[in-house]
């Protein structure tokens, strides 16, 4: 009898990710998004007509960020063997963008599990990022779903 990738998440558990925001970063996430606001790609609009003075990271690159340590969470997990179930993301909820990311800044993200619940299937976790100042820039809850393999996944004809 196989085991659910559950078995292996538990409260407390925490993983992190680190990237510095780069030029390169900015410019490939607003051409894959399309979005090519003036904060984020016009320095010179930032300085005259703006507070924070420098371009700045787009939000849903921050989450992207989330994402990579989601997925670092989960990395031990998925090659089990005999595991039931496999993880999803079933979306993040409570997403504050607290400050802005200013491009140069190292944006680390933590993913600590702040629940498990075998019942409903899934794992909660607190997921926070920090700028290199080590000041809160973003926060989000993050849901995992433990989704029930196929009876037939994962085996090969013998």
């Amino acid at each position: 009898m196989g085991k659910s990738g559950l078995d292996f998440v538990e409260v407390g558990q925490t993983f992190t990710f680190a990237k510095t925001v780069g030029e390169t970063d900015i410019t490939l996430f607003a051409g894959i998004t399309g979005d090519f606001s003036d904060t984020h790609i016009n320095d010179q609009y930032m300085q005259e007509k703006t507070t924070i003075g420098k371009r700045i990271a787009h939000g849903a690159l921050t989450i992207g960020y989330m994402s990579t340590v989601s997925t670092i969470s989960i990395a031990h997990i998925i090659h089990e063997e005999g595991l039931t179930d496999f993880p999803v993301s079933a979306g993040y909820d409570r997403v504050r963008f607290l400050k802005p990311v200013i491009l140069g800044d190292t944006v680390t993200t933590r993913y600590t599990i702040s629940s498990v619940d075998k019942e409903k299937g899934r794992s909660i976790a607190k997921v926070e990022a920090y700028n290199q100042k080590k000041e809160l820039v973003a926060v989000a809850e993050h849901i995992m779903r433990w989704a029930k393999k196929l009876s037939s996944a994962g085996q090969t004809a013998g």
